[in-house]
């Protein structure tokens, strides 16, 4: 009985949870006429799947989803090498201030972006990026605090007798972070990168703050050019609501065993 109740709540809450995609694609394949009934219906009585064709081709998506992807892609890459370099660097160099300096990276974590939002715009500005992807992607190659203190205490579970067994046959630091860590950090890494890819698929204030040319919006901002001052077009933003849904829920899917390791695991496992 105990598990009964149990499993009976987590699917309610799992229907909770998947009720807003699914009133979206429902919304997104009614006809016009049925949009605004009341009592609402739940499934239309005619699918129109061709809504989702129509509302792609109102705004220009392949270049906002073309932008999206190169952000998206350069964003995680950069997060991913910088932030092992840097965690590598926390976790296995021995240097003065080593702890105090680390700290400060941890302290960065309690600042909201909305507390640097200005400051950055106006330093982008200076170096002429705004309007370009460039603010978008650069600041990841710097690394993230979080991402930073989830690589470090992954690599301090690693016994330091593997980096002193390589450095007996010869490897450099660098050489055992590529060859000996990195395969080791592989949970931690795909953590990271769909964490990443998340955000960065999903951001919105960050293109609507730094891009003002349509040429450079991405996916995010082009939804938005569905509401307009008189009017808010419901059934196109729900057809690109769902679709661009879809690549973040099939990562997602497909990592989820190596985001529950990246968490839960360790370096060697007995």
């Amino acid at each position: 009985m105990k598990k009964v109740v149990v499993y009976g709540l987590l699917i309610a809450c799992s229907l909770l949870f998947a009720a807003p995609l699914f009133w979206a694609a429902t919304t997104a394949l009614k006809p016009q006429t049925e949009l605004y009934l009341f009592p609402p219906k739940w499934l239309p009585s005619v699918w129109k799947f061709g809504n989702f064709a129509e509302a792609w081709q109102i705004q220009p998506f392949n270049l906002f989803l073309k932008n999206t992807v190169i952000v998206t892609l350069l964003s995680t890459l950069g997060q991913i090498v910088s932030c092992a370099l840097v965690a590598y660097g926390f976790a296995r160099f021995e240097f003065k201030g080593r702890n105090a300096l680390f700290l400060i990276v941890l302290a960065t974590m309690m600042i909201p972006w909305e507390v640097t939002m200005i400051p950055q715009y106006m330093e982008f500005n200076y170096l002429g990026w705004i309007n370009t992807l460039k603010p978008l992607i650069v600041p990841s190659w710097f690394g993230s605090a979080y991402f930073i203190f989830l690589l470090r205490q992954f690599i301090m579970t690693i016994p330091r007798e593997m980096d002193e067994a390589a450095t007996i046959d010869g490897a450099g630091k660098l050489g055992i972070l590529v060859r000996i860590l990195v395969p080791l950090m592989g949970p931690s890494l795909i953590l990271v990168g769909v964490f990443q890819m998340m955000n960065c698929w999903n951001d919105y204030l960050g293109p609507l703050i730094f891009l003002n040319d349509q040429s450079k919006y991405t996916l995010t901002l082009g939804l938005s050019q569905f509401k307009g001052m008189f009017g808010v077009d419901m059934q196109s933003i729900m057809a690109i609501t769902c679709l661009i849904s879809l690549p973040p829920l099939a990562v997602f899917f497909f990592a989820q065993r190596y985001i529950v390791g990246g968490i839960a695991g360790t370096g060697i496992k007995g």
